[in-house]
């Protein structure tokens, strides 16, 4: 555990160390949180409720997914992939350390360090300008940020398992750009699920990329309360516990057809 737990701390310090980099994906996420939000309005057309969900809590969920895209980092991450192309993992296989462990550390690490520098402070400069819908108690506070914690495992498991394509295909990078396709179309993150179609948005909040995205979002805003609140979680809990167990299933088959300088 102090060889993990030191992983995520370098991982978080270099997260630190990119300035520039997380000052400008700070301002492009903000401007297209304040995009979204101005779209939502539109089409709310002076609507203060459409299908439940209350033009102030689709505000408010335009500045959650904005802040949240560099926390959970779901629609593009392809580190793995790399260190299995170019070798790199061969280095990575001989650490102390297991393999998913290792890049869960890293990934934790690169998170925190995003949450603290870039998600916040967007979703608090959004606050400034638009009246949001916050949680209304402190059980409902406690369910988010355990529920964004899952959100990031979650996060983590999807995109590991699929950069692990990279074991059997030489340039899985269309792989990738598909798989995560998938999750901005599943996640919510375009638009609220409560927007779609009752059987699209209930299929989706079942996947892992509504999982990981909206369900904390509808946490936030009271959307669920009592049983539909600890269903979320329980929705959460069985995805981590799922991409914890096949993640290293299918790196294990991977690893016994890993090549290394013809050896």
């Amino acid at each position: 555990m102090t060889a993990f737990f030191a992983t995520i701390r370098t991982s978080f310090r270099r997260q630190l160390t990119y300035r520039a980099a997380n000052l400008s994906g700070l301002a492009t996420n903000l401007m297209f949180a304040f995009f979204r939000a101005a779209v939502l309005i539109a089409l709310f057309n002076e609507k203060n409720v459409v299908n439940g969900l209350t033009i102030q809590s689709a505000i408010t969920f335009a500045g959650i997914t904005q802040a949240l895209i560099g926390f959970l980092s779901f629609f593009s991450w392809y580190d793995v992939m790399h260190a299995i192309n170019n070798g790199e993992i061969g280095a990575h296989l001989l650490k102390p350390m297991n393999f998913f462990t290792y890049w869960l550390g890293i990934d934790l690490g690169r998170a925190l360090g995003s949450f603290f520098i870039r998600s916040l402070p967007l979703f608090l400069i959004f606050t400034l300008f638009y009246n949001i819908t916050l949680p209304d108690s402190l059980l409902q506070w406690l369910v988010f940020l355990l529920s964004i914690v899952l959100s990031e495992l979650i996060s983590f498991g999807w995109r590991f398992l699929v950069n692990l394509a990279a074991f059997w295909s030489p340039n899985a990078i269309g792989i990738g750009r598909f798989a995560f396709g998938l999750s901005w179309i599943f996640s919510g993150f375009f638009m609220p699920l409560d927007l779609f179609p009752d059987w699209l948005a209930n299929f989706s909040r079942l996947t892992p990329f509504g999982a990981s995205v909206y369900l904390p979002i509808e946490i936030f805003i009271n959307n669920l309360k009592g049983f539909d609140l600890l269903q979320a979680v329980l929705i959460q809990v069985s995805w981590v516990i799922f991409f914890i167990f096949f993640d290293q299933l299918v790196l294990s088959r991977g690893v016994r057809k890993l090549v290394i300088q013809g050896g």
